[in-house]
This record gives structure tokens, C-alpha cells and sequence, in this order.
């Protein structure tokens, strides 16, 4: 009876091992998420190999930090500065270029602070912060966040004036908000492209390297959690940067327009 026992508890053990070890667990922005861009990439990944993905859709500081507590296997996220903190830190290993795309100002149509004309996206945070227009933030310590707070920063502008509401919410939500409240806001042209045809806002500056937008993927550092499904981690991130998935993220369009460019190479 005793060994029937260990034989069962075995045999439940190697179940659930198996059952955990089919389901990888990715910590990604909600960018990649809004888009549409997982639901387009992923599918195809989990048919192939039998395994499935469950996606925390949250923002990059939340991403890294599932990450750094070993609640998931990988991360991709788009904060250059946090990522490579992460990986010095031993939290994550082997860095790889994924995609990237850019940041846009997008605001009122009437563009009151004739912003189209604007010198460069410095001189077109200067006049929201000199004019005191509503700005909507995320406020979310996401990657956008982190971009939006460094451009404050090199203009030599604090964020404090009265009209900045940092609201603590996912882009499609502050996107909702600023066309609600008729004010500007910075963000990815990812989330952007899928939603613009609902909003009252119009895309009112983009270009240059200041807003560009690259992407990760990033493991789990297994020696810190041994736990986690590593040989998952791995396929999946392999599978992203490899030809065909690289052709899936290019391939990936709104309207014609593409949401973001294959960058693994």
C-alpha cells in the first residue's frame, strides 16, 4: 500500500511538473498587448510547439519587477536604462534586440499650441508647460512613462504644472482620457495606430531619435529561480527573434500601416 502510495504521488508530481513546464509565463508592456501584436504573434507559437503563453500585460517597471520575484520566465518590455539595471543586477540574462517602433504626441485636432510647427519634441513640451494645457501622463512607471519623464527632464521642465494629471493607467486609457479631456499626451505609435480612429486626437509631432522605441526580450535568471520554466523561456524568445517570427512582427499592420519593425538582427 505504502508503495502504491509513492508510486501515485509520484506519478501526480511529474503531472503537474509536465502540466507547468507547457505554459510559459511572459511579462510584457501593454503596448505589445493593446496593439493586437500578441494575439497576432502568439497563436502561431503555441500551435507549433504545444505550449501555451499566459501574458501579465502590465507596464515595463511592473514587467521587470514579475520578473526580478520569479513570478514569470520572460519579459519584454521597452525601457533601455531599467533593462540593462535589470540585467546588472542578475535578475535577468542574455538581452536580445526584438522590434521597435517610436513615440508620438498626439492632441487636439485644432492643435491649439500649433504644435505641428513645433522645432523638435522639446520645444513642444516647453509650450504645453509655458501655456499650461492639459497633459495626460500614465503616471505608471512603464516604459512610456520613463520616456515621457526623460524628455521632461532634458527640456529642464519639472511636471508639476496644474494641468499635468498623471492618472496611473495603460495607454489605451490615457489615450481615452486625453481625447475626453482634450488634452495632449505622449505614446507609442503601437497603441496608437488601433485606436485613432475612435478618438478625437490627432497625431501632432513624430520623428527624430529622441522618441524612438526599441524593444527587448529578456530571461529570467534561472540560477536566481530555479522554478521557472526555462527551456520554455528560451524556445519562445528563440522563436520571436528567429526569421519567422521576426516576418509575423513585420507583418503586422493597421490600415497598411505597420505597428512595429522586426529589429532582431
Amino acid at each position: 500500500n505504502r508503495l502504491l502510495l509513492l508510486f501515485i504521488l509520484l506519478l501526480t508530481f511529474s503531472g503537474s511538473l509536465q502540466a507547468s513546464q507547457a505554459v510559459v509565463r511572459l511579462a510584457t508592456t501593454t503596448s505589445t498587448y493593446n496593439s493586437g501584436l500578441l494575439g497576432h504573434l502568439l497563436p502561431q507559437f503555441e500551435q507549433q510547439h504545444g505550449i501555451r503563453v499566459q501574458v501579465l500585460s502590465v507596464g515595463t517597471g511592473q514587467a521587470l519587477k514579475l520578473g526580478q520575484d520569479g513570478d514569470v520566465d520572460l519579459v519584454m518590455t521597452h525601457a533601455p536604462a531599467a533593462e540593462e539595471a535589470f540585467v546588472e543586477a542578475g535578475h535577468g540574462i542574455e538581452p536580445r534586440s526584438l522590434m521597435y517602433n517610436d513615440y508620438v504626441l498626439v492632441g487636439p485636432k485644432s492643435d491649439p499650441l500649433n504644435l505641428e510647427q513645433a522645432e523638435g519634441i522639446l520645444d513642444a513640451l516647453e509650450k504645453i508647460h509655458q501655456r499650461n494645457h492639459v497633459f495626460v501622463s500614465r503616471g505608471d512607471d512603464s516604459g512610456t512613462h520613463k520616456k515621457e519623464l526623460e524628455l521632461w527632464s532634458q527640456a529642464g521642465l519639472q511636471p508639476t504644472f496644474r494641468n499635468y494629471r498623471a492618472v496611473g493607467q495603460g495607454m489605451g486609457r490615457v489615450l481615452t482620457m486625453s481625447s475626453e479631456m482634450q488634452g495632449y499626451t505622449l505614446t507609442d505609435r503601437g497603441t496608437w495606430l488601433p485606436m485613432r480612429a475612435r478618438l478625437d486626437l490627432a497625431l501632432l509631432y513624430e520623428g527624430g531619435i529622441d522618441l524612438a522605441n526599441p524593444y527587448q526580450v529578456i530571461l529570467v535568471n534561472p540560477q536566481r529561480h530555479p522554478a521557472i520554466n526555462q527551456q520554455g523561456a528560451r524556445l519562445l524568445r528563440d522563436w520571436l527573434i528567429s526569421e519567422e517570427g521576426q516576418a509575423l512582427i513585420n507583418s503586422f499592420t493597421v490600415d497598411g500601416d505597420p505597428l512595429f519593425f522586426a529589429d532582431a538582427n
